[in-house]
């Protein structure tokens, strides 16, 4: 069920401002499968490898038992390129943030399967999540690939990439820290671009978008997508040194 369009949307940092305030979410709770092993991973994985919601700061050294940068993964899915990703940055930390079971569950699978260390999950809505625990200027980058396009126009104002969230995140980047959105959907693209390079803390690394990077790995449905013709589109945006705000 959607949520009620009386939530209202900020339109400025007060998403930091004003931690109780509420936001219209880019994500909704459908039915969905799960299959025996994705709930089986949860009910057995998820007190080593997840970590809790919580409104305060996560100690990110205690949460990874070590000190590395940190990359925050928004919206994972099943998780294929996320744990490829971590697999190939082993000197990375990786933070994934997913609100659905069956992605957390196969999430849970991949990191036990492939021996991961560098990977923690929360399981909550990502504007959450970064307002109330992570801290401004602790992350080395962040990853928002594919999400939710919302394609109606009348649910355009449910996309995660907003000026407010966007400028949130650039909040907590390090300086020279990156924001790497990808896309299948033109429209989204061209407002992930003109969001991204309306915030100024933020400086385009492209004339407009950028080649995909060789450690963002080709999915097998982007795979088919561009055999069909289909665009796939990623931009990538650096924080400079400027003090947020």
């Amino acid at each position: 069920m959607s949520l009620p369009d009386t939530n209202i949307a900020p339109d400025t940092d007060e998403l930091a401002a004003q931690p109780n305030r509420t936001h219209i979410r880019s994500f909704v709770h459908r039915r969905s499968h799960i299959t025996q092993g994705q709930q089986e991973a949860l009910d057995r994985l998820t007190a080593q490898w997840a970590i809790p919601y919580t409104a305060q700061r996560l100690s990110v050294e205690t949460a990874f038992g070590r000190t590395a940068p940190l990359i925050l993964e928004i919206g994972f899915g099943m998780g294929e390129t996320t744990e490829k990703i971590a697999l190939s940055r082993q000197g990375d930390n990786f933070l994934g943030v997913e609100v659905f079971n069956a992605g957390v569950g196969s999430m849970l699978k991949r990191i036990e399967a492939s021996g991961l260390q560098n990977l923690r999950i929360i399981q909550h809505d990502a504007v959450e999540v970064v307002r109330d625990m992570i801290a401004p200027a602790s992350l080395a980058g962040v990853h928002i690939y594919f999400p939710d396009p919302w394609p109606k126009k009348r649910h355009h104002k449910r996309r995660l990439v907003q000026p407010a969230f966007i400028h949130l995140l650039a909040s907590r980047l390090a300086p020279g820290g990156y924001i790497h959105c990808a896309t299948d959907w033109e429209n989204y693209a061209e407002q992930m671009l003109e969001v991204l390079s309306g915030e100024t803390l933020l400086t385009n690394t492209a004339e407009g978008y950028a080649p995909r990077p060789d450690y963002r790995p080709q999915t097998k449905f982007e795979t088919r997508g561009l055999r069909l013709g289909h665009g796939v589109w990623d931009l990538i945006f650096v924080r400079n040194d400027q003090i947020a705000s």
